[in-house]
């Protein structure tokens, strides 16, 4: 009997009782390898001392100061840390203690900039189709997977989509990979050209999709087109970073790898690398000077935003990300992996895209490799690899609805940047069993 509040009331999931590494163990001693990092969470896998060590030091001094009322030391030393690595023109950091209250804060900046400025008809936002922004309201409303989004539709931020730049399902024969990124931003400049760009507040997008997508990354050139079109028309780029970002693609902020410079920039999961909820929004020096000069009052807010446990955990990580080398250990890393996925499935007849960056890689599950055909929803081949790798020892991270939120099956894996060449083989190993298992 459990008065716990499940994410599904048929599920029974096993007691974690530590984690070690590269490892979660259970109640009954079962040991898995974390091979997602939950949701690309644990970049430095588990029981790190030094972060530990920050948090139990913190505890000590204080552990809560409303930001009404004070900032703290970890809070500053944070922002610092973060600034000094930050895309070029992002000056603020704005924390809050998750992704979806990341995105939450960004959306609304990012009016009130408009409302600071005297643009009050600018009420859209734009954002692409298969995308993940969050479970709150204003982030459900912008993502653009219509399974998650059903349901709630009625309560949601008036959003519009677009295609996504999904290379694998949407260049044409003959298209190059540039000439492809070209023709899907410019449905960006086509959807402001229908709204009146005058209406719109911001575009908003992961730099390589997520959970809904499996770690698409975009193809050259495609986020230059898109920073162009956000200046031509004058609205706002927000990047969400909150999956992507943190090193997980090889470089801190993932939009590092593509040349482009944010408005706004989300980031959460790897930031506090599971332990300590945290996440932040950061902004350009020029969207906070709005505020400044105008009501001075950003009209937002959290009770545990800027946090000193955990801004003091994310600075060691942060500082572990960076000058600890543990970013450049996940571009290096991740290509082994993505080598390893290769030379194992490579050439598996359901298996029809292997694809990423750094330590952030997705399968794409197909029931003809030739046609790329996907499996039949009902089949839910997703959930049965994600119960088979479980049964295995493998923590990783299957999800359904991979073309347009029904059809499609994909699976990613984001395992902590401690991992080494032997961990790798494990979890090729039984990734290989889990299908095998669904797939015979």
């Amino acid at each position: 009997m459990t008065h716990v509040f499940p994410r599904h009331t048929r599920a029974h999931p096993p007691v974690a009782m530590r984690g070690e590494g590269a490892y979660i163990i259970d109640a009954t001693g079962k040991q898995y390898l974390d091979g997602s990092g939950g949701a690309a969470v644990s970049c430095l896998g588990h029981s790190d001392p030094e972060v530990t060590q920050a948090i139990k030091d913190q505890a000590d001094r204080i552990a809560f100061a409303h930001t009404g009322f004070f900032t703290s030391e970890p809070a500053e030393r944070l922002a610092d840390r973060l600034i000094a690595h930050a895309p070029e023109g992002i000056e603020r950091v704005y924390f809050v203690s998750g992704g979806s209250e990341a995105v939450e804060a960004a959306l609304k900046l990012a009016r009130q900039y408009f409302l600071e400025k005297g643009e009050t008809s600018r009420t859209r936002f734009i954002a692409r189709r298969q995308s993940y922004h969050g479970n709150t309201l204003g982030a459900l409303g912008t993502g653009g997977n219509l399974w998650r989004r059903e349901p709630f539709a009625p309560l949601m931020v008036e959003t519009s989509h677009i295609a996504p730049c999904f290379e694998y399902r949407g260049r044409e024969d003959g298209e190059s990979p540039e000439d492809y990124g070209l023709r899907v931003a410019g449905e960006l400049e086509a959807e402001l050209n229908r709204l009146g760009p005058e209406t719109v507040i911001a575009f908003v997008a992961e730099p390589v999709v997520g959970a809904t997508l499996g770690a698409v990354p975009p193809v050259p050139g495609y986020f230059r087109h898109i920073r162009e079109i956000c200046d031509r028309h004058g609205i706002l780029l927000i990047l969400d970073e909150v999956m992507c970002g943190m090193g997980r693609t090889g470089t801190l902020f993932a939009c590092e790898q593509d040349g482009v410079r944010p408005d706004i920039v989300t980031i959460a999961k790897g930031l506090g690398a599971g332990y300590q909820p945290i996440g932040a929004m950061l902004c350009s020096g020029a969207i906070y000077a709005a505020i400044e000069q105008g009501t001075g009052f950003f009209q937002h807010g959290h009770t545990y935003i800027g946090h000193p446990i955990a801004c003091a955990a994310a600075d060691v990580v942060v500082e572990k990300l960076t000058a600890g080398g543990m970013t450049a250990r996940a571009a290096k890393m991740g290509a082994r992996l993505d080598a390893a996925l290769q030379e194992a499935f490579g050439q598996h007849p359901h298996i029809g895209d292997i694809r990423g960056r750094g330590m952030f890689r997705g399968l794409e599950i197909v029931e003809d490799r030739a046609t790329k055909t996907p499996f039949a929803p009902e089949r839910a081949i997703n959930k049965a690899l994600k119960a088979a790798a479980f049964e295995a020892g493998l923590i990783c991270y299957p999800m359904g609805g991979t073309i347009d939120g029904r059809q499609g099956d994909h699976v990613l894996l984001a395992p902590p940047f401690i991992i080494d060449d032997t961990q790798i083989a494990e979890l090729v190993d039984k990734l290989s069993t889990a299908l095998r298992t669904v797939l015979p």
